[in-house]
């Protein structure tokens, strides 16, 4: 029986994935001049776990491209060879090449060979000392192997193998047939198999999952004996391999001599699927059927990868604290249901009050639940920020600038949905930092600051948002240079005063850009404005604060779920709407005294030491209202980006978590409202997006020198 190697596909991507991070992150932070050992020795474990999974499950692109990467890593951890830039450079080459790789054959195409085949040349250029950028601990050169056609090469006349596994060893996710695949591939076919089946038990006692054949293989032709190592290194603890060097003469002696039952299969000459591997194999009858249609082992991979099409990142790692807690709530939700079902059993008005409590402590493990449930999909930032030291070190090598990257918050955590979606807007932030605002190291010096410049990326959790800030010390956003770049774009028309706020708007207009060149990082005007328009997409918002000579500041605000919030909801006419109750500052009951009116147009309510922007719900969305005045009436006092803004109510009902279902999926985008919501009477309520709501009022409020300061 063939095991279905493809169900672990996915598995062995994941695990790969996280490999290649942690090669990436052991490379940046080493230090060239001191080596950490242990450093380098996760380095190449990741590498050599990589290469062997690879070959496992038959993708021998990767296992020999990883295989030069190994024997590199192998040379620096045994000290033969030093790490230098040169190296390094190489081998963060490799991490994206071997990545490369995984997600075509992830995605079930061929991957595109070039760029390994490019690499491995300069790997195997390296190893051969032809152009070894890396210094000997001794000082001197590195000297390439010998070219003697008559020395020893390690290749000996051929190989005899005797490979005998233990019963479990198909139970380790190994086969056999794989095996001999890829020594057919080393001798170009030139090799003989035989199987002994002394140890195969009657038919009726056979346990399909393990195995009880053995081979012996003989390799016809030269062979390096490290590669073949290489093919059986997974199996080394699970089976008894011999492997001998072997002269022309002892081919028939050994084959002939042999007095244990044996099956002899010569390979064909392309590789057939494990299924008639195994059954060729095993089959005691000495003339095998002819075979199918061979298939090879790209095609095999790429209809495995068809059949079972698992999206990419489709698992979470969940800590088994959180799997207990969510075991616990069921455990209660069970007891809870049982209570409440036993109540149920004649029921009468006697029963009214404990039927109260089950409902109120169901509830209440419902809610513990559900809380539960979330945190499972709660993953620290970490896994967003992991990307950014490369992308730091890899631009400014680009752009000759000194740069460091201080990282801050890693361990904040946020949704896994969410946090998916803000990497690539992260992406243009950073790069906009580097490329923008980091000056070159001379300017730096020129004008009284270091020459390395530093970007400060940092998380945290304020007002049941998590808030992403990246800040550098570089020349600061140009008000001028905006400006004069808005007018020649057409984006405002000559002659006009903004508000340094405003001009700072105008960097996320689509197709709009300061850079006087077009280079591979900036000049195009595409970027900013993608980056406000997925953060809006994720109910958040950004905020930007500069000063020239000092350095820019973006601040992104999201919510922490995109599936569920605790509501306030309010009544306005005989519509139901919901204010995420984390925006609600305060809810008050206003008189004439509290009101007034700026420019005979805008309402403010002065709330003790500040004046609050009045908005009426009923008039941003046409609802039909029988409370016209202000007196008296209910407003609720909401924070967005940065300011408070009153919004008019009827009234004030209960709070409740809410379940959020996207309108755009269902009817389409509507201004001033993030979602809706089906609450418990079976009506539909809908979900006030506060920041898009003050903008829609199309009134701010800026407190300067004391003194209210409407902007409208």
């Amino acid at each position: 029986m063939s095991i279905d190697l493809s169900q672990f596909h996915q598995v062995f991507y994941e695990e790969s994935y996280e490999g290649l991070d942690a090669m990436e992150q052991g490379l940046l932070d080493m230090d060239l001049d001191a080596p950490d050992s242990e450093v380098i020795n996760t380095i190449f474990r990741a590498a050599h776990s990589i290469k062997g999974g690879a070959g496992t499950f038959g993708f021998t692109q990767v296992a020999d491209f990883t295989h030069v990467v190994e024997t590199l890593l192998d040379e620096v951890r045994s000290g033969d060879r030093a790490m230098n830039p040169s190296i390094m450079d190489l081998l963060l080459q490799s991490v994206d090449c071997i990545r490369s790789l995984l997600q075509d054959l992830q995605a079930g195409g061929d991957p595109d060979l070039s760029t390994a085949k490019d690499l491995k040349a300069q790997f195997e250029a390296v190893l051969s000392g032809e152009s070894a950028p890396a210094t000997p601990a001794d000082g001197g050169a590195s000297e390439p192997p010998a070219t003697n056609e008559n020395a020893d090469d390690g290749k000996g006349g051929g190989w005899k193998i005797h490979f005998a596994p233990q019963e479990h060893l198909l139970q380790t996710g190994n086969e056999p047939t794989r095996m001999f695949r890829q020594l057919a591939d080393l001798c170009s076919n030139n090799m003989t198999v035989t199987c002994t089946i002394e140890k195969l038990p009657a038919f009726t006692s056979i346990n399909p999952e393990h195995c009880y054949l053995a081979w012996d293989i003989v390799i016809n032709t030269p062979v390096d004996r490290s590669e073949i190592d290489e093919v059986f290194e997974w199996v080394i603890d699970d089976a008894e391999v011999v492997i001998d060097a072997l002269d022309s003469e002892a081919v028939s002696t050994e084959t002939e001599a042999s007095d244990t039952p044996t099956e002899s299969v010569t390979m064909p000459d392309t590789a057939v699927d494990s299924k008639q591997a195994v059954e060729a194999t095993a089959s005691p009858t000495p003339t095998p059927e002819p075979a199918a249609p061979p298939v090879t082992a790209t095609t095999t991979a790429k209809e495995t990868k068809a059949k079972s099409s698992t999206p990419e990142s489709s698992s979470i790692r969940v800590s088994i604290d959180k799997v207990d807690s969510l075991i616990n709530m069921v455990g209660e939700l069970v007891i809870t249901q049982s209570m409440l079902g036993q109540l149920g059993q004649n029921f009468d008005i006697s029963r009214v009050q404990r039927l109260q409590e089950g409902l109120a402590q169901l509830e209440h493990n419902t809610r513990e639940l559900q809380e539960s449930v979330m945190k499972i999909r709660m993953m620290p930032i970490s896994f967003v920020f992991s990307r950014f030291p490369r992308l730091v070190r890899d631009v400014s090598k680009t752009l000759d600038k000194k740069i460091e990257l201080v990282m801050s918050g890693e361990n904040t955590e946020l949704d896994k949905t969410v946090m998916e979606k803000i990497g690539d807007p992260m992406v243009h932030l950073i790069r906009n930092s580097i490329d923008h605002g980091i000056e070159k190291p001379d300017i730096r010096v020129a004008s009284g600051k270091p020459e390395t410049g530093t970007v400060i990326l940092n998380a945290f959790h304020q007002s049941g948002n998590i808030v992403i800030e990246i800040k550098d010390d570089g020349a600061g956003l140009n008000t001028d240079k905006i400006m004069q770049k808005a007018i020649a774009n057409g984006l405002v028309p000559e002659g006009t005063h903004l508000a340094q706020e405003q001009i700072f708007d105008l960097i996320f207009q689509p197709g709009f850009s300061t850079a006087d060149q077009v280079s591979d990082l900036s000049g195009r005007g595409v970027g900013m404005d993608v980056v406000r328009r997925n953060i809006a997409a994720l109910n958040g918002s950004i905020e930007v604060s500069s000063e020239m000579g000092k350095g820019s500041r973006f601040v992104i605000r999201l919510p922490l779920t995109l599936a569920i919030l605790d509501g306030q909801l309010v009544r306005v006419g005989e519509e139901i709407f919901i204010f995420p109750l984390v925006s609600i500052v305060e809810s008050i009951q206003m008189d004439d005294r509290q009101i007034n009116n700026v420019g005979g147009h805008s309402d403010v309510l002065q709330l003790r030491d500040e004046y609050v922007p009045i908005v009426q719900l009923n008039e941003i969305f046409a609802v039909k209202t029988q409370n016209t005045s202000l007196d008296e009436s209910i407003v609720v006092v909401v924070e967005t980006d940065g300011e408070k803004v009153g919004v008019v109510v009827d009234e004030l009902l209960g709070q409740q978590q809410v379940v959020i279902k996207s309108l755009e999926e269902n009817y389409k985008k509507v201004e001033g409202i993030s979602g809706a919501t089906i609450l418990g009477d079976g009506t539909v309520a809908l979900i006030v997006d506060i920041s898009g709501l003050s903008k829609m009022s199309g009134t701010s409020i800026k407190q300067i020198d004391g003194a209210a300061h409407i902007a409208a």
